[in-house]
């Protein structure tokens, strides 16, 4: 799974309110097909590395991927049955804040059918509503 290797505070803020549409990685940059976020959401390690494993199975290794986004925000857990007043909780795991209109995956190299039916079987792994974009149209 994705986790930075170094950071420069251990716990991080949980933030206010997430902007409605990003204003950086909306276009294609590497490929030729893109995965676009349509909902601004926390997307996990876990569920990021789920569904890039959905979309190298379904191109059967061929074709080229780009991962667009980063977990690099920690989220912290008090242990169960922890009474109030105990501080803040330990690293449980990392997020990526992607908002609407960020690109999240690429591919290149591949047929415009099987990179849609690779981007649909990733789509079911994560927590938003995606859409499927092309250089082409």
């Amino acid at each position: 799974m994705l986790t930075p290797r170094r950071v420069k505070y251990r716990k991080m803020m949980v933030g206010g309110r997430i902007a409605r549409k990003t204003s950086v990685g909306h276009t294609l940059v590497f490929g030729k097909y893109g995965l676009k976020a349509q909902e601004s959401k926390w997307i996990t390690a876990r569920q990021l590395e789920s569904a890039r494993r959905a979309i190298t199975r379904s191109i059967h290794r061929g074709g080229e991927l780009w991962i667009r986004i980063f977990p690099d925000k920690p989220i912290t857990k008090q242990p169960p049955e922890t009474g109030m007043g105990g501080g803040k909780g330990t690293v449980d795991h990392f997020v990526a804040v992607t908002k609407a209109g960020r690109i999240i995956f690429e591919l290149d190299g591949i047929s415009k059918d099987l990179a849609k039916t690779a981007f649909k079987l990733a789509a079911y792994k994560l927590p938003m509503k995606t859409a499927f974009i092309s250089k082409e149209g």
